[in-house]
């Protein structure tokens, strides 16, 4: 039989991969393909899931992470296979484990990334601004599309009728004004999350910057209807109305505070990308420490 050598495979007949008292020689192909390719399947749903295309096309960003999933299966059967052939599957089935790993994290960490930094800024970035405004006079039904507000120097927080709704959470708000007048509806809220105690203390956002007079749109809907019981209280509270109101974090550049979101996304997805080559590569090295000490009867 060609390429057959009776000191290495044994009597013909009875072929081994290795003799014992010999070490495995390490498949320099399959050590390569291990470090790079679920780095590479790692990064491929790691981007689907954090940017454009989770936003615009949210099912076929899912998808990569099925596709991970049929390689690592795939993989699999790729060992079942050599084994039924009496070939050597480990690294096999090491690929079938690491991109099966490198499938889960790229969908657990992607998908935190994308709802915590990239959505929102998607939001936001596609929403109106609006510069000079006047609470006093704007409407809230006007501004339904603002994803950010300059308002007109001079509006201040009306910290006399802030107020705050215990739901687990104390979800704070504050009328936003511009004069001492009674409005004929307060349609500009202020909001934040544990951040008042009594009328009056509503520390939230950038409410002691005496530059601040500038709003960032509150995006996350589940915090949307608790703010509106909030303002219902105010309402009860201090016999005012909000026809349609609106919910900000106040601050002085909502225009940097949205690039932050930005910022931080890019930043997460490339320290997630660098994590996991190296998880990768300390795995391979591991797996090929351990493989090199296999002899064919048990470990060195």
């Amino acid at each position: 039989m060609d390429g057959w050598n009776p000191q290495i495979d044994g009597p013909y007949g009875t072929e081994k991969i290795f003799t014992p008292g010999k070490r495995r020689r390490m498949n320099l192909l399959a050590i390569g393909v291990n470090v790079f390719l679920p780095w590479i399947f790692f990064c491929g749903i790691y981007t689907a899931l954090c940017f454009t295309l989770h936003y615009t096309r949210p099912h076929v960003a899912e998808a990569t992470i099925f596709i991970g999933l049929l390689a690592s299966a795939f993989s699999g059967a790729l060992a079942f296979k050599a084994k039924a052939r009496d070939s050597d599957p480990m690294w096999f089935t090491f690929s079938a484990l690491a991109l099966f790993i490198a499938t889960l994290l790229a969908a657990i960490f992607g998908d935190l990334n994308y709802w915590m930094n990239m959505q929102p800024f998607y939001d936001l970035d596609n929403l109106n601004s609006y510069f000079g405004v006047n609470p006093a006079t704007a409407k809230g039904q006007e501004k339904m599309d603002a994803g950010r507000i300059v308002f007109k120097e001079g509006t201040e927080l009306d910290l006399r009728k802030s107020i705050g709704f215990k739901n687990e959470n104390l979800y704070c708000v504050t009328p936003i004004t511009h004069g001492m007048d009674q409005l004929a509806s307060y349609d500009f809220w202020a909001v934040g999350i544990n951040c008042c105690q009594a009328v009056g203390d509503f520390k939230c956002g950038e409410v002691g910057n005496p530059h601040a007079h500038a709003a960032l749109r509150s995006m996350r809907d589940e915090d949307r209807p608790l703010y509106r019981l909030a303002v219902q209280m105010a309402e009860a509270e201090y016999n005012i109305k909000a026809t349609h109101p609106l919910f900000f974090h106040w601050m002085q550049a909502p225009s940097a505070a949205i690039n932050r979101y930005r910022d931080d996304g890019f930043r997460y997805f490339g320290l997630g990308c660098a994590c996991h080559f190296l998880f990768n590569a300390v795995c391979v090295t591991a797996a090929v420490c351990g493989f090199s000490r296999i002899r064919t009867y048990g470990y060195y």
